[in-house]
């Protein structure tokens, strides 16, 4: 009787019912996969804006980095946080393919976090001044992208820290070239050809944060000038405070400011700017600070999509239906 069985599992196994049952097994166990969103299988991060009390609070922790991203070393030498390395925002992007300003290569942002004292599971509290807060959610976003999970912009600058009579130094500080791999986060950003695909998709919104006389295509700085078709206008500085750019408003404010421009969560977002800076300050409110779970960064922008003679270009104001 056994023998019996095991010569029809034989003949079974080798029949074609047999392969055809593999196979479907096997799909419904891919298929599943293959519809989870790519970056379910990335830690997720997080960005938050902190006060001076929060670095006063987290000063002694020996796992946290922080950067000093103002483009003047002397404003960094005159003054700075404890502990504070200086690296300049402009020390992250550069030409590639005859475009000006893009992102470094990973290798090389790597070894800018490595030098900077940055590992893989350093937490990075970032700052800059004046109107350069883009710089910091800059390089905010650029160690998400990288792969480090908690990072932290300083709400209000370095003039915000200096006004909250906190503790400044001119030491400079001591610490040791770390090692540092990025964890590249395709998630966070989209491509020229994704962009292609998605201009005039039903649940997509392209947020533009440059000034309105650029969004509108009044001014004649590139080769092609205007906006990608159906892209709000949402100047940055209508984030932050009058007094302080780097400071932001409160998240109601912005809440509203959003609402105006029928921008909601469940929309689809890319932000997309003038060379890939300005569009994280509210790549990282979006997302981190209101927690909307779709936004994304045309990081070549107008730069890059006003080359592609191709591709259609809006002028005037925005049209908000």
């Amino acid at each position: 009787m056994m023998k019996t069985r095991k010569f029809s599992w034989a003949k079974f196994k080798n029949s074609k019912l047999f392969a055809l049952g593999v196979a479907i097994c096997a799909f419904l166990l891919i298929t599943p996969m293959l519809h989870l969103p790519a970056f379910s299988a990335t830690p997720s991060a997080k960005i938050q804006f902190v006060s001076p009390n929060w670095v006063v609070e987290n000063a002694k922790d020996p796992n946290l980095r922080i950067l000093d991203v103002r483009n003047l070393p002397l404003d960094y030498i005159d003054g700075h946080l404890p502990r504070a390395v200086n690296i300049a925002d402009t020390a992250f992007r550069g030409p590639r393919e005859g475009l000006p300003v893009q992102y470094w290569d990973n290798q090389r942002l790597g070894q800018i976090f490595a030098n900077s004292g940055v590992t893989n599971n350093s937490r990075v509290l970032v700052y800059s001044d004046d109107r350069d807060v883009l710089g910091a959610t800059m390089v905010a976003y650029l160690l998400e992208r990288s792969g480090v999970r908690d990072i932290a912009v300083l709400d209000g600058g370095y003039k915000g820290y200096e006004a909250a009579s906190q503790t400044i130094t001119k030491e400079f500080p001591q610490y040791k070239v770390a090692r540092f791999t990025v964890k590249d986060n395709p998630t966070v950003r989209v491509s020229l050809n994704e962009v292609k695909k998605l201009i005039g998709n039903k649940g997509v919104r392209f947020i533009d944060p440059r000034p309105a006389d650029l969004f509108q295509g009044k001014e004649n700085i590139w080769l092609r000038n205007g906006h990608i078709p159906g892209a709000r206008n949402i100047p940055w500085p209508t984030f932050t405070d009058a007094e302080n750019p780097h400071k932001l408003k409160s998240l109601d404010e912005i809440k509203k400011i959003l609402a105006d421009k029928k921008i909601t969560p469940a929309d689809d977002i890319i932000v997309t700017c003038s060379t890939g800076r300005e569009a994280t300050l509210q790549y990282v409110v979006l997302k981190h600070l209101l927690g909307y779970p779709k936004v994304r960064v045309y990081e070549g922008s107008w730069t890059e999509y006003s080359t592609q003679s191709d591709l259609p270009v809006a002028t005037g104001p925005e049209q908000v239906s």
